[in-house]
């Protein structure tokens, strides 16, 4: 490990959030409380992780009309931010669509097809720590090839890697094989429980869990309310989640139980207290409208 910072790249969203007060009601008005945040899965990771005072770089793309207004955010959140322009595109936005634990997402990826590998720089790898890889980059923006180069450079300086995934659905479409070649090489996954079905061709967790053990030195399969698994190599161990008694918004909790995760990861190497402090974060997260912490 060559230094002590943070390294996240991948995907920055403006999120629209948007909770019905009742059932949705086609062709008529249905009342619902609606919020404008930014967002993004890789985004998020990186405010949770300044705002926990992990010395944190962040690198994405946006569109020209929001560049300075993610730069401030990122900073106002501890984040350094690399932000490059996607030319004749717009920052990418989703609008969300939530049920208690459900969510439905309408997406456009905007600028973020556009990231490319080499937007992390020698440099940056340098001073990491760890380099955080959303999987949504790689499944729409840099592919295998991006992935292959950014994890074999962050190799060869020691940076350990850590890869959410993404969505299942992006992963379906790309192929699981090969976003598993992209991946290669990846020492911490934290897969949900469809992606890692996805992956692993399994669908039991504990079967999910030990098939990509195989692969990746640390594995976290996270299970919403029933708190996440953690593998590695032949142990696993069940971390619970705690107890909220209302749920607000789900979004971005994978994101900030990522960020937790790597806080106390980083620092100590210890996955089960890792997960311990990842799932705390978590439930904060779920707590609030959006996929990132209140400034």
């Amino acid at each position: 490990m060559s230094g002590d910072r943070i390294v996240v790249v991948g995907d920055v969203i403006n999120d629209i959030v948007v909770v019905p007060r009742g059932e949705l009601r086609p062709d008529t008005d249905t009342a619902s409380t609606i919020r404008l945040r930014p967002g993004g899965s890789a985004a998020n990771t990186a405010v949770w992780l300044g705002t926990l005072g992990t010395p944190v770089d962040f690198v994405g793309c946006v569109g020209l009309d929001d560049l300075a207004h993610h730069e401030r955010v990122f900073r106002e959140s501890g984040v350094e931010p690399h932000l490059e322009l996607g030319t004749g595109l717009p920052t990418g936005t989703i609008v969300i669509l939530v049920d208690g634990e459900r969510r439905t997402m309408l997406t456009e990826r905007g600028a973020n097809s556009r990231l490319t590998s080499s937007s992390v720089t020698d440099e940056l790898l340098a001073h990491a720590g760890v380099l955080h890889i959303s999987g949504y980059s790689i499944l729409d923006g840099f592919g295998v090839i991006g992935a292959r180069d950014l994890i074999d450079r962050a190799t060869a300086a020691g940076v350990p890697v850590s890869v959410t995934p993404g969505s299942s659905g992006y992963i379906a479409d790309f192929g699981a094989e090969p976003f598993l070649t992209a991946i290669a090489g990846t020492t911490i996954l934290f897969p949900n429980l469809a992606e890692g079905a996805l992956l692993s061709g399994q669908t039991e967790p504990l079967r999910i869990g030990a098939a990509l053990s195989e692969r990746f030195e640390v594995v976290v399969l996270t299970m919403g309310a029933e708190g996440l698994i953690v593998f590695e190599g032949k142990k696993h161990t069940r971390v619970p989640a705690p107890l909220i008694q209302h749920i607000v918004d789900p979004t971005g909790a994978g994101d900030a139980l990522a960020a937790g995760f790597l806080d106390r990861w980083v620092n100590g190497r210890d996955p089960v207290s890792a997960a311990e402090a990842g799932v705390f974060i978590a439930a904060r997260a779920i707590m609030v409208m959006g996929g990132r912490p209140p400034i």
